[in-house]
This record gives structure tokens, C-alpha cells and sequence, in this order.
């Protein structure tokens, strides 16, 4: 997806010249902002395509600005980039709809990669693709990141739709974390796997209205989709 149009926040001017620069040869558009504030108008004034966010900035977080982006859009990537590798940073992080970090120093080629990735997987899907799948009492519009139960419906972000969608159409069958995590985050590792962890919490939480229903834990296998129409 080249001339996507990407929200780069970085303090650190030698880096951030850097991977502009490399961004740009790859044939991005880059909106750059080296303050917190000055993303933080980026971001109400405009749309992007994906955000790339540092987290420790000298006057407004990555975490405000990424709350912020959330306020506008469900679907649009977030890439943290950060000098920590606390796990609590990284599954607070996830938990605002991040949809995966980067921990300095980094590879430009780790980043473009990241980039492609979730720039591929945020594109509206083709008009033949199946888009509205049933579940339970529930319907969820894959096109339109909307997951409804009795005419209330919830967005979702791009992630949480593509996770749900894997457990849709494979209900009631074992999917196994790596088959989960190279599918969806394009590797198997351990921060993968931990923000797989919080991502199947979140859909719990969603699907907990319709007791048919329960997303179970196959201890070091994987995950399974239930739903028990048992006597209905």
C-alpha cells in the first residue's frame, strides 16, 4: 500500500531524519511531528493511514496521542516505538488498541516490514470477500468493524474484527496459538503471544452477553471458538 499516508511522532531528531528518510524511499507520505502537541493537532485536524508513535516524549505520551487516534478511528494501525521492554508497558499499550511496539534500537527493515503488514491487513476488503458473519445472538460486520447484539453495536478495531473473524470461521475447532500468531501478527514470539493474550480477554469481554457462547483455553495448544446450542 505505497502512498499511504503515515503520522510519525519521534523526539529524537537523528533518529527521526533517519527513518523519514527511509519511509519515504519506500514510498510513503510522512507527516512528522517531533512533540507530543503538535501530533496531537495532526491528529484532530487529519486522517492516516497508520500512526507511528513514541512513547516517551517530552510533553504529551504515545499513550494520550494513541487514546486520542482512538477517538477518531477503530481501524487505523498503531506502531509504538519505545525504549522500554516492560511487559506492562507493552500490554497497556495494547490495551489502548495499539496494535504492536518496536523497542529501540530497531531495524528500518523490521519497520517497513511492521508497516507493510498492518497497512495490508487495514485495507477494506474486496466486494466478494464475506463481510457479515453470525454468531450466537450476535452479527458482526467485518467491512465495517461493527460487532451487534439486539441493534447495539460495538466498533472494533481492525485486530480485534480479524481475530474474531479466524474464530468464526473456524468454530468449535482448536486453533493453535502460532497458527494464530502468524496469521495475524505475521510471527510467533513471546510479545506476540502475550498481546494475543489480551486481545482473546477483550473478545471474551465482548462475547460475554450470550452464555451459548465462550472462547476456551487449551493449555500450551491454543484456543477454541464454543457455541453450545445443547437443548435449544
Amino acid at each position: 500500500m505505497k502512498n499511504a499516508h503515515l503520522l510519525y511522532v519521534e523526539d529524537d531528531e537523528s533518529l527521526s531524519f533517519v527513518t523519514r528518510d527511509n519511509l519515504e524511499l519506500q514510498g510513503y507520505k510522512i507527516t512528522y511531528c517531533a512533540t507530543g502537541k503538535h501530533a496531537l493537532e495532526q491528529i484532530r485536524n487529519q486522517d492516516f493511514d497508520l500512526y507511528i508513535l513514541d512513547v516517551m516524549l517530552p510533553d504529551i505520551d504515545g499513550f494520550s496521542l494513541a487514546k486520542e487516534v482512538r477517538k477518531k478511528t477503530a481501524h487505523a494501525p498503531i506502531l509504538f516505538l519505545t525504549a522500554k521492554s516492560l511487559k506492562e508497558d507493552r500490554i497497556y499499550g495494547l490495551r489502548l488498541g495499539a496494535d504492536d511496539y518496536i523497542t529501540k534500537p530497531f531495524s528500518i527493515e523490521e519497520l517497513i516490514l511492521k508497516i507493510e503488514v498492518f497497512l495490508r491487513r487495514s485495507k477494506v476488503v474486496s466486494p466478494d470477500f464475506r463481510n457479515i458473519y453470525s454468531i450466537g445472538c450476535y452479527v458482526l460486520d467485518y467491512r465495517n468493524l461493527l460487532l451487534t447484539i439486539e441493534d447495539a453495536p460495538r466498533r472494533l478495531t481492525q485486530k480485534e474484527a480479524d481475530l474474531l473473524r479466524l474464530f468464526i470461521e473456524n468454530k468449535n475447532q482448536v486453533l493453535k496459538r502460532s497458527q494464530i500468531l502468524e496469521q495475524l501478527w505475521g510471527e510467533d514470539d513471546y510479545f506476540m503471544g502475550r498481546s494475543l493474550d489480551v486481545f482473546i480477554s477483550r473478545l471474551r469481554k465482548y462475547l460475554q452477553d450470550d452464555e451459548t457462547l465462550r472462547i476456551e483455553t487449551l493449555h500450551g495448544v491454543g484456543f477454541r471458538l464454543s457455541e453450545d446450542r445443547v437443548g435449544v
